[in-house]
């Protein structure tokens, strides 16, 4: 996993599997690449193989953080099977979900 900063965002890339086993480390190093003054976070998920109930949870915690600093999560090119658990949960009511798909 990688971590830029551009402008007021956190961009997070290489995000490859998201579950019970590696959600609370995942939240703690995007919360530990945060710098105070930082306001958005965007997550990369176009190579996200795997998202479970406990990824969820770690993004919606990261949200409540960006939130708190009158930001937001954005999450860029999930595939269509993670796409289609944010629409089952409904979670694509709650993120900025952006798809720019690469020709």
């Amino acid at each position: 996993m990688k971590f830029e900063i551009r402008g007021e965002t956190l961009s997070v890339v290489g995000v490859r599997d998201l579950g019970a086993d590696n959600s609370q480390a995942f939240r703690e190093q995007v919360r530990a690449a945060l710098p105070e003054w930082l306001k958005n976070i965007e997550i990369d998920l176009s190579q996200t193989r795997f998202l479970d109930s406990c990824g969820l949870g770690a993004l919606i915690s990261l949200r409540k953080t960006a939130n708190s600093r009158n930001g937001k999560v954005r999450l860029l090119n999930p595939n269509p099977r993670v796409q289609l658990l944010f629409d089952v949960t409904r979670m694509h009511n709650i993120f900025e979900i952006v798809n720019h798909r690469q020709s």
